[in-house]
């Protein structure tokens, strides 16, 4: 089947892309990403339109303290995604909760910024006597303020983790912290999937009763499945919300015979 049979007539949207998918907005800084991370677009089964929120670095968007100097720009993005046709907007990094209420604010189309926003789906699928774990990668930034942002009841039944707290984790350091590297961008899959691992599993073994986990960085959902075989519990990453938020704009047709 070359197309939808139900579309024959067609007319401008003020659009300037036919079929678009998803829209991503970028941090501004370029590196390498694994398939399984958001900016790498080859791994997913629908279309990704990208855009960049100018000057917002990850630094920036996580250690500043005050990130509504680059709203401005997110929602510029968003716009400019939204007026090429995507069905739907999402940002790079967890840390992008800070603009939810503003950007699904300022366009027509749904927004799923950040990974997040999974917290309270999965407080309510797993019930109040289980924990839901949040890995980041320090948790000294995960403020309430963010997870009041996505919805998340402070005090609730959830527990955060740093996984690059301490010193760990760093090839994926190599990636994306710009105050200890030196030299290009760089890294190791199998040496960043090692260190990474082991502190998932460090998390869940020293918490009693999780009943799921949160990946927060667009860059740990490669490592999810290897996880998920391990500790048995669902895992909400940035590739389950794309997956989501494509289904809910774009819901499938049903094929079969009875």
């Amino acid at each position: 089947m070359l197309r939808d049979p139900e579309i024959n007539y067609i007319e401008c949207k003020d659009v300037f892309i036919s079929g678009a998918g998803l829209g991503v907005i970028l941090v501004d800084e370029k590196y390498p990403a694994y398939p399984g991370d958001v900016r790498n677009a080859s791994a997913f089964p629908y279309n990704i339109q990208y855009d960049i929120a100018k000057g917002l670095t990850i630094q920036a968007l996580v250690r500043e303290k005050n990130q509504e100097t680059y709203l401005p720009e997110v929602i510029a993005a968003a716009r400019r995604l939204q007026e090429k046709g995507c069905k739907a907007i999402l940002g790079e990094c967890g840390y992008f909760a800070h603009y939810q209420k503003q950007v699904s604010a300022a366009v027509d189309v749904p927004v799923f910024l950040t990974s997040l926003l999974q917290v309270p789906w999965a407080q309510s699928v797993i019930g109040p006597d289980k924990v839901v774990g949040i890995i980041c990668a320090s948790k000294v930034f995960m403020q309430d303020k963010i997870l009041e942002n996505v919805g998340v009841k402070i005090g609730s039944n959830y527990v955060v983790f740093g996984a690059r707290d301490d010193g760990h984790c760093p090839e994926l350091g190599l990636l994306w912290d710009v105050r200890t590297r030196i030299g290009k961008p760089r890294c190791n899959f199998d040496k960043a999937k090692k260190e990474y691992l082991e502190r998932v599993y460090e998390f869940y073994d020293s918490t009693p009763n999780m009943g799921a986990m949160i990946f927060e960085c667009t860059g740990y959902p490669p490592f999810a499945r290897e996880a998920q075989r391990r500790i048995g519990i669902p895992i909400f990453s940035w590739s389950t919300l794309m997956d989501y938020a494509y289904s809910v704009t774009v819901h499938r047709d049903f094929y079969g015979h009875v």
